[in-house]
């Protein structure tokens, strides 16, 4: 399998992982993980606390925490335009723009905005253009991220704090060595 193909790969994986949980959640991480694992990544020690924090819980709990988390606090939602710009026109402008991205590479973003995690997750899990993947990932997911992460409780133990690290360190890991580049989180002209 190729970089490429592995990272499109984790990037589905992680995009279900973020998704309303179900019955394949479980069975997703550990996978998410083993190949993590197999990549010998840093990562591997959030996404495994993270699959062991689903060992413990029943489906009926899992699904309360997830809706806990990024359903009922405004500071976890988990849209990109969201974390950047707020409720506002330039979100507006991101969710437009994001739209013609996802046209333009025949992707359909479903059901959610296409803003959300797990869509841009997706998209990025489809598109072949390297530089579109490194820039909506250096550009958008990284500095929402980061916003989500402080909009946790990380000084606690909650459980999506190791998968957002995950993810987090999983694609700065990807920019850092797709472009042979150190690029640092910034969100573009989106939000001024």
């Amino acid at each position: 399998m190729s970089v490429t193909a592995i990272h499109q790969t984790l990037c589905q994986q992680f995009a279900d992982l973020l998704s309303y949980p179900d019955s394949t959640t479980r069975e997703t991480a550990a996978a998410c993980a083993a190949l993590l694992r197999e990549l010998r990544s840093e990562v591997d020690e959030h996404l495994t606390a993270f699959v062991n924090f689903l060992e413990a819980q029943d489906a009926a709990r899992l699904e309360e925490i997830f809706t806990a988390t990024f359903d009922l606090q405004p500071a976890c939602h988990p849209y990109v335009g969201y974390q950047l710009c707020g409720e506002s026109q330039q979100r507006t402008m991101f969710l437009i723009k994001l739209q013609q991205l996802y046209n333009q590479h025949d992707f359909a973003a479903g059901s959610e905005l296409p803003d959300h995690l797990s869509t841009m997750l997706r998209f990025i899990g489809t598109v072949t253009d390297r530089s579109c993947r490194q820039e909506l990932i250096s550009d958008g997911l990284l500095p929402a991220l980061e916003k989500l992460l402080q909009g946790l409780d990380t000084t606690g133990e909650h459980p999506y704090v190791k998968l957002l690290r995950a993810l987090q360190r999983f694609l700065a890991e990807t920019v850092d060595t797709g472009t042979g580049l150190s690029v640092e989180p910034r969100p573009k002209e989106y939000c001024s």
